[in-house]
């Protein structure tokens, strides 16, 4: 985890006065402005007046006790899938460029303000959202925080959103998740990611990827953070998340498909973290979940994703196909193969796939399983499009075996400092949220180490 400040310690700071919503947007403004920094390639655009505006308004709301939340006047970043209101969303893509303004904010960033949230910018993505690694060819791909030296991937789609939090240029930020583009950031930026039962946060006024394992989510630096930001998005009352006792806890590691093909840097971790789950006390079982098994050929041509996706481009990629990045307009057009009658069989398939893993899963507290597969790759050794299909599916993989069971699910931090940041996966069936994020908050310090 970051040494940066969490929302709850945010907001008594500026309860107390000791700091105040201008002071914070400066700071984060200064961190994207900082010519060391990835501030150019994490944010797509700055809104740097609004966003001052918005903070000396918070300041006068908070100076009259009329603040709308206790998080009033934080800053948090939004990822280019969202409408805003008088800004065009790119989706991370050069082939939106002459799209209009967006008339309305996207519900979960009206949400956001509603609670007084401050939106400080939007964030670089994968195009389209079509990846779990991060890079993008139009507007460069944000290094890692591990070894920015080296410059490792920052894993994706919610690329931006994630390097934006774990640099300080957001205290929190706005993703979405289809498999895994809020968990596999996360996970390799030493953050936590919350992926929700999908229904909880409308999706409406985001660019779609799939619209049936689409969900929005938060990326923040605590399982805190994502709880509250989480119930903001959903128009929930903030109730703090008490956390669950740990002793007792029975908790499910999947054989089938999950720990297969494991670099040794997550293997280990994951041992290493199951080991101190036990000792303080949770019931580890390892089962099988044949269910998982069936979740490979479901996608075989492309699944939900590319038929999906498809239909939304068809038209826009005709016209502007050539401005795609070529891997993600690869992916798409598998779609097109895709027969009606197959994505009818789709339909149904996963319908008994859900229903099936749900009886299976539900006897157990939570799902435990690493976020990824493999530690995040370098940058530069994905310029090989078979590496880099090769680390997109195992980054994927995980995360995508809870969309498809239509789950939700965090990823904590279980690496140790000097280590790649790796993510470790907590799931729950559907509308296990609140359980999710109770268990989860008492187990992330101990999954840390």
């Amino acid at each position: 985890m970051t040494d940066h400040p969490t929302l709850a310690a945010l907001a008594a700071d500026l309860a107390s006065g000791r700091t105040t919503s201008r002071k914070l947007v400066e700071a984060c403004l200064a961190k994207i402005d900082d010519p060391a920094g990835e501030g150019p390639r994490a944010f797509m655009h700055v809104d740097r007046e609004a966003a001052l505006t918005a903070a000396d308004a918070m300041d006068k709301l908070r100076a009259i006790k009329a603040e709308p939340s206790p998080f009033a006047g934080i800053p948090v970043s939004i990822k280019d899938l969202f409408d805003i209101k008088g800004q065009v969303t790119r989706a991370g893509s050069r082939a939106l460029d002459d799209n209009p303004p967006a008339e309305a904010d996207a519900p979960a960033v009206a949400r956001l303000r509603r609670a007084g949230f401050v939106v400080i910018g939007r964030t670089n993505m994968t195009e389209f959202a079509y990846s779990g690694i991060g890079i993008n060819p139009h507007y460069g791909t944000p290094k890692s925080v591990y070894r920015r030296d080296v410059g490792y991937v920052p894993g994706g789609s919610s690329s931006g959103a994630a390097v934006s939090v774990a640099d300080a240029m957001a205290h929190a930020a706005l993703g979405t998740d289809t498999g895994g583009s809020c968990r596999i950031p996360a996970a390799n930026n030493g953050l936590v990611g919350y992926k929700p039962s999908q229904q909880r946060v409308p999706l409406d006024g985001a660019v779609p990827l799939s619209f049936s394992l689409d969900s929005i989510g938060p990326l923040a630096r605590s399982v805190a953070c994502c709880a509250a930001l989480d119930a903001v998005l959903a128009d929930q009352p903030v109730v703090p998340v008490a956390p669950r006792p740990i002793k007792g806890l029975r908790l499910a590691v999947p054989t089938t498909v999950a720990l297969d093909d494991l670099d040794e840097a997550v293997s280990a971790a994951f041992a290493r973290a199951l080991e101190a789950l036990s000792a303080a006390g949770a019931i580890i079982e390892k089962i099988e979940v044949p269910e998982f098994n069936d979740v490979a050929p479901m996608s075989a041509k492309g699944g939900f994703t590319a038929a999906e996706s498809y239909a939304w481009h068809r038209y826009l990629i005709v016209a502007h196909g050539d401005v795609y990045d070529p891997r993600v307009r690869e992916r798409i057009l598998r779609g097109e193969a895709l027969s009606a009658a197959e994505y009818v069989d789709l339909i149904g398939a996963r319908k008994s796939l859900i229903a099936r893993a749900a009886a299976r899963l539900s006897p157990y507290d939570a799902v435990a399983m690493p976020t990824t597969a493999i530690a995040a790759p370098t940058i530069a050794e994905l310029a090989d499009d078979k590496a880099f299909t090769r680390a997109n599916l195992l980054a994927l993989r995980n995360c995508t075996l809870i969309n498809m069971i239509d789950g939700c699910a965090i990823s904590l931090p279980m690496h140790r400092t000097g280590e790649p940041p790796l993510g470790l996966m907590l799931a729950g069936v559907n509308g296990a949220d609140r359980d999710v994020f109770e268990i989860a908050a008492g187990l992330e310090k101990v999954v840390r180490g």
